[in-house]
């Protein structure tokens, strides 16, 4: 892994110190969404990457609409394979979306984008995925390696790099191989729960088991409040939400009322790691 330190690439120190964090549950994958010249994936044009990094820290520290503190993301990754810190380990995220999913997971931006350089290089794919393995080796990052839609309404990380990220983030020329998970959620389970947890007492869990995974897909959804992303119980709030990703999926009416079915569970579960069973 070629590293390349704020010092190295000349970053701005950030405005206001920035929050550690012990772990996460993983890594999103982005994308500039902006254009990137087609030609910046020359050898020659190498030199000019350390200037876009400051150009992309310089951009985030300018929009007071965000209120950043520094550069979103973890690391940045060239085309070239150079992986350039941005916050590093151990740091708050402001890349993903909202604050939960800041918490939840690391960020590593490609230099790619939505014009001109559109397709990521195989050095970009090996730099990537040098970065998401320092931030599992030394940040506490978990195994999951998801695109930054992956949770949130947004194009990035672009459809490229989402499928890549799709088969598991192989480096080129290796095997895809979709990421592993050992989570499974029972479709009758939770269908159970939907029936039973909301009309009886508070805090009442039918199976919890099956409908954490299901809490915490909808928070990282945006549609449920983390304050309620993990008490296991599918009461009224939990039924409001899946509600809002039914009618996602294009749902309608009696088909949009917040009992699962296979198919949007399934579609959830591909989205955030679960496996749905009978």
């Amino acid at each position: 892994m070629h590293l390349v330190t704020r010092a190295e690439w000349g970053a701005k120190p950030p405005r206001s110190p920035l929050v550690q964090i012990a772990s996460t549950r993983g890594v999103k994958v982005h994308y500039e969404g902006a254009a990137v010249p087609a030609d910046l994936a020359k050898p020659e044009n190498h030199p000019k990457c350390a200037g876009r990094v400051r150009t992309i820290q310089a951009d985030h520290l300018a929009n007071r609409k965000e209120n950043y503190s520094d550069i979103a993301y973890s690391y940045v990754v060239c085309p070239h394979g150079s992986v350039f810190e941005g916050r590093g380990l151990h740091k708050l995220q402001a890349a993903n979306g909202n604050h939960q999913l800041n918490l939840n997971h690391y960020s590593v931006c490609g230099m790619v984008g939505n014009s001109g350089l559109t397709q990521p290089t195989n050095a970009h794919l090996d730099g990537i995925r040098d970065a998401i393995e320092l931030l599992q080796e030394q940040g506490g990052a978990g195994a999951e390696i998801k695109g930054h839609r992956d949770g949130f309404p947004t194009l990035c990380p672009g459809d490229p790099l989402e499928a890549w990220v799709k088969k598991g983030a192989p480096r080129p020329g290796a095997p895809s191989t979709p990421p592993p998970t050992g989570i499974r959620v029972s479709l009758s389970h939770v269908v159970a729960a939907a029936h039973t947890d909301p009309d009886a007492a508070q805090g009442h869990t039918t199976f919890p088991a099956d409908v954490r995974p299901v809490e915490a897909a909808l928070v990282e959804e945006g549609l449920l409040e983390p304050a309620f992303g993990d008490d296991g119980s599918f009461g009224s709030r939990i039924i409001a939400a899946y509600a809002a990703f039914q009618r996602s999926q294009g749902l309608t009416g009696a088909n949009a009322d917040g009992i699962p079915g296979e198919s949007t569970l399934t579609a959830l579960g591909s989205r955030h790691g679960f496996n749905v069973a009978a």
